[in-house]
């Protein structure tokens, strides 16, 4: 056999014994046609080379992507493939994916790495173990000649026992790893593989080494803290040649302000195997939370009575996480859960972190924002994550590698069901031990119409194995069947925004949980879409590329509005703001409910490019919100002024009831709360201070009332209400109308262009043009309040199309009507429901006064309030209703006088001309070219259920 590349290694000398790490140039060679077993391989020296840890898509192997590259995930809008207008991004050089990120390289298959060793004498009649922290996916590993077995965990390291291969001297260590999905179908849109999130690379990350140990070794150690006892079972596995000896356990505090040495605890051992340990911590233990991440190290030490000792180091937490009714508890106290979703999204590399540094800037962020939750979708973290989690005080809930559906289903006796067993016990093996590891799933909605029952069968399982934490079947939408046997439920049904009418800070989503008695967390909450930031393009330095960023742009400036691509991301990022406010606010005041995981606080760019995050992808702010701001109403402590509407005549009384939830790290003592109302140039209108008192741990804690009559404000005015308590702060805005009587002198008023208006405006008149209801281009797009949810591409065009609005609010139309430049509560009257007018065949030039921000796919010119010249008159048009039931509408009212104020005075002056018939085209059926979504199928989740 020829000899291959000599790599030098450095010897570590470790407490476990000499570690030798493989990092480095390996030799490499694809194998499309999966003929390196018969062929015979690993005999062979492979010509090409890269370097590890590392991808094939970071070493440029692959192949390169084209239209008939064959993508693991499921594309459920096709119609790029066959949309005219889509066209020039399906030519070589210029491809452009809307679905997801675009690899710079891409293969799905086997591929080669081979590494020549040289193993010292002082390793002979060594425990050899081969570490591969992070292969995708599936491993085969030959020693020279030999096979050393076959390895295929998503979630966990693959160690391979070389001790009777690896005898001193050169060896070639061959690894064929192979990232097909083959009998075991966990799913093409697990989060664990799918190009959707991580892209499905091949290659090795993390730790490679060779390590040498004792013969008699520490195969498992496991601890199980008792609080009541202050104490922890530590449950110890031995395996090797020698039958007895002892066992030494010695633990002490690193990371809290106290340095505690646990005692040391000697005990003997007369066999191999599975040996129970009870060692108490002493007296006064430090118990791990959120607020005080306190944690310990033990030193386990295995002295057998001949040879070299074996040692592990664990870390661990004392704590205890359990359900109580409804509510989580930790160490006895009430936890409320405010999570995000973890969707494998790493851009740069294609894989997670495998360094604890990476993972202390993603938690450190989270809880910047208030957060102290993660679930990891259908895929479970490294070590270094757990690691992180334990030290930053954040409970996380780590899922099997499944997303059961699109292509195989859970219950069915499918080879997916025992690799799911055999993946999380894996899990728990690995670690088990950390503090931070407080919940376990299968993974995310799985098919198959015995999953029920499968998943029963799983959580009792593991409740009966592991009570270190709390086990639920799968995280799940409204139209999954429940498991019973649930220790908690992750559900959809407390979630949405109720704002079929009027806005306020009332409602609570009490009456989707009130029949479960175990803890109940939403599942991914919010999915409020914001406008792409292009400027987030040159972020992607890595293995991907932005393409489907690059199309958006490109589309939006072929539709002559490619400079409004930072107005409309931020009046966008204001509206999603304010959604994920009202929920988190609303889940807040829910009496019993456990917790919610966003989806999510860092944006999605798979599924179509789900554009659901205030953070980007690297976990960077997008300019529109701060930590702090967000803080105000997700944190451990929350201010919330329950009120039943948002806008007020000055007729009215403000009537607020203030309540607090507090799950904070103790109750608080006498404090006293505070408010004020202001107006916009920070004026105080009125003020008080609520009775002190005390607050318990728990939600809706009464703080007193707040009552002001508005008489005093006689003129259209916005306000913000504020209540501090400390150092805690939240607000919100109002907004008070008096009553107006709108002066029409010299306009003419109509709902269509009728000879009367053409005249009016031939002569140099003023026209309003009420267009509500009758406007025929742009009938198509349905608007809500609310934002796109999610994409319109995954969910085929499910509205709402539109993002809100961008305005300019000193343009002098909207003197005497307070606005923001994006859509506010005040608004909800007024284009909730409301028509948009597609004006595509006006002049580039004519800008909106209210200008719809349309889905990212399509673009479209969108006006719900806009001026023109028409003739030698000027026209006004809106296709806002500022007619019915104006006594009622008082918005709509306050909008209707502000404009014709404007239209009266000399500033309503058009820069724009336009045909009358160009105009007129609004009203006519398909005079702007529709929508065709070129595809009929739908996504699993809007298909009926069988």
């Amino acid at each position: 056999m020829k000899k291959l590349l000599v790599f030098l290694l450095l010897t570590i000398k470790t407490y476990a014994g000499d570690t030798l790490s493989l990092q480095g140039s390996w030799h490499f060679k694809e194998d499309p046609a999966d003929v390196g077993i018969s062929e015979k391989w690993y005999l062979q020296p492979l010509p090409g080379s890269v370097h590890l840890p590392g991808s094939m898509t970071e070493n440029g192997k692959g192949n390169d992507v084209t239209i008939n590259t064959r993508w693991t995930g499921s594309i459920y809008d096709s119609s790029w493939y066959f949309n005219p207008e889509m066209a020039k991004y399906r030519q070589p050089g210029n491809l452009k994916f809307p679905f997801w990120l675009t690899p710079l390289k891409y293969y799905v298959g086997a591929a080669w790495y081979q590494q020549e060793v040289n193993i010292p004498v002082t390793w002979q009649q060594k425990h050899i173990l081969l570490t591969l922290e992070k292969p995708h996916w599936e491993t085969t590993v030959w020693i020279d000649d030999k096979p050393a077995g076959k390895q295929n965990s998503l979630t966990t390291a693959h160690v391979y026992d070389l001790s009777a291969l690896l005898t001193p001297g050169k060896h070639v260590i061959s690894v064929r790893v192979d990232n097909r999905i083959k009998e075991i179908n966990v799913g093409q849109d697990s989060h664990s593989l799918t190009d959707h999130t991580q892209g499905n690379w091949n290659g090795i990350a993390g730790k490679i080494q060779l390590s040498a140990g004792a013969v008699t070794w520490l195969e498992d150690v496991q601890v199980y803290p008792d609080l009541a006892h202050k104490s922890a079972r530590v449950s110890v596995s031995i395996k090797g040649a020698v039958r007895a000896g002892k066992i030494k356990l010695k633990a002490h505090s690193f990371n809290s302000g106290t340095i505690q040495d646990v005692a040391l605890l000697e005990t003997a051992f007369k066999d191999t195997g599975l040996i129970e340990i009870n060692y108490p911590m002493g007296q006064h233990i430090q118990l791990w939370d959120e607020f005080d991440p306190a944690l310990y190290q033990l030193t386990v030490t295995v002295v057998p009575e001949h040879g070299e000792k074996d040692e592990k180091i664990i870390q661990f937490g004392m704590r205890e996480f359990k359900a109580d009714g409804k509510r989580f508890v930790l160490n006895g106290h009430p936890v409320f859960l405010r999570g995000t979703v973890e969707n494998c999204v790493f851009p740069l590399t294609g894989y997670p972190p495998m360094e604890e540094k990476e993972w202390l800037r993603i938690f450190n962020i989270a809880k910047s924002y208030g957060l102290n939750h993660m679930r990891f979708h259908s895929w479970c973290p490294p070590e270094a994550a757990f690691s992180a989690a334990d030290k930053t005080g954040f409970y996380l809930q780590a899922e099997g590698p499944s997303w059961a559906n699109h292509g195989t289903s859970l219950g069915d006796g499918l080879p997916v069901d025992q690799y799911i067993y055999d993946e999380t016990n894996r899990v728990v093996t690995s670690y088990g031990n950390h503090a931070s590891f407080c919940m376990m799933a299968y993974g995310n909605e799985p098919r198959g119409s015995k999953q029920a029952a499968y998943l029963g069968k799983f959580v009792n399982y593991w409740k009966a194995k592991d009570p270190r934490r709390l086990y639920t079947g799968a995280s799940v939408g409204m139209s999954w069947p429940l498991v019973p046997e649930n220790d908690y439920m992750v559900k959809s049904g407390p979630r949405g925004l109720r704002w079929s009418h009027l806005p306020g800070t009332v409602f609570d989503y009490y009456d989707k949980i009130k029949e479960q008695q175990v803890p109940y967390v939403t599942h991914e909450m919010g999915q409020w879409c914001v406008f792409p930031d292009f400027k987030e393009i040159n972020k992607y330095s890595g293995v991907f590329r932005a393409k489907n960023f690059e199309l958006f742009k490109e589309n939006l400036e072929d539709h002559h509005m490619g400079k409004q691509a930072d107005d409309f991301l931020m009046a966008s990022g204001k509206l999603q703001v304010l959604c994920y406010k009202a929920e988190i606010e609303a889940s807040l005041r829910t009496p019993g409910l456990a917790g919610f995981q966003l989806l999510s606080l860092n944006d999605y760019p798979g599924q179509g490019t789900a554009l659901v995050g205030m953070l980007d992808p690297f976990w960077d702010e997008k300019g529109y919100v701060t930590a702090a701001e967000f803080r105000r109403f997700c944190a451990p402590t929350v201010l919330l002024a329950k009120m039943s509407e948002m806008v007020y005549s000055n007729t009215d009384t403000l009537h607020a009831d203030v309540v607090v939830t507090h799950f904070g790290q103790a109750p608080l003592q006498q404090v006293r709360p505070e408010w004020h109302i202001r107006n916009k140039q920070g004026e105080v209108i009125a003020n008080g201070v609520l009775p002190a008192r005390d607050v318990a741990l728990g939600e809706n804690i009464s703080l007193g009332k707040i009552e002001v009559p508005l008489s005093g404000i006689h003129e259209a005015t916005a306000l913000q209400l504020e209540v501090t308590l400390d150092s805690i702060h939240n607000d919100w805005p109002l907004w008070v109308y008096p009553a107006v009587s709108p002066d029409t002198t010299g306009i003419y008023i109509c709902d269509t262009l009728d000879v009367s208006a053409q005249q009016q405006l031939q002569a140099g008149g003023k026209v309003l043009l009420l267009a509500a209801g009758k406007v025929q281009q742009g009938k198509e797009v349905i608007q809500s309040f609310t934002p796109v949810f999610w994409n319109t591409s995954w969910f085929k065009m499910r509205p709402p199309h539109t993002l809100g609005f961008v305005c300019d609010p000193a343009y002098p139309v909207f003197n005497s009507f307070p606005t923001e430049d994006h859509s506010n509560y005040q608004w909800w009257e007024l284009v909730n429901a409301a028509q948009v007018m597609n004006i595509e065949t006006f002049p580039a030039a004519v800008k909106p006064l209210l200008q719809n921000i349309d889905t990212w796919f399509l673009n479209r010119r969108l006006s719900m309030l806009m001026e023109v010249k028409v003739g030698k008159g000027r026209l006004m048009i809106t296709s806002l209703d500022l007619t019915n039931d104006l006594s009622h509408r008082i918005v709509a009212q306050q909008l209707r006088y502000s404009l014709l104020k404007y239209m009266r005075s000399s500033a309503f002056n058009p820069s724009e001309k336009v045909p009358l018939e160009t105009v007129q085209a609004l009203f006519i059926p398909g005079a702007v070219k529709g929508i065709n979504m070129y595809t009929k199928d739908s996504p699993d989740e809007l298909k009926p259920k069988k």
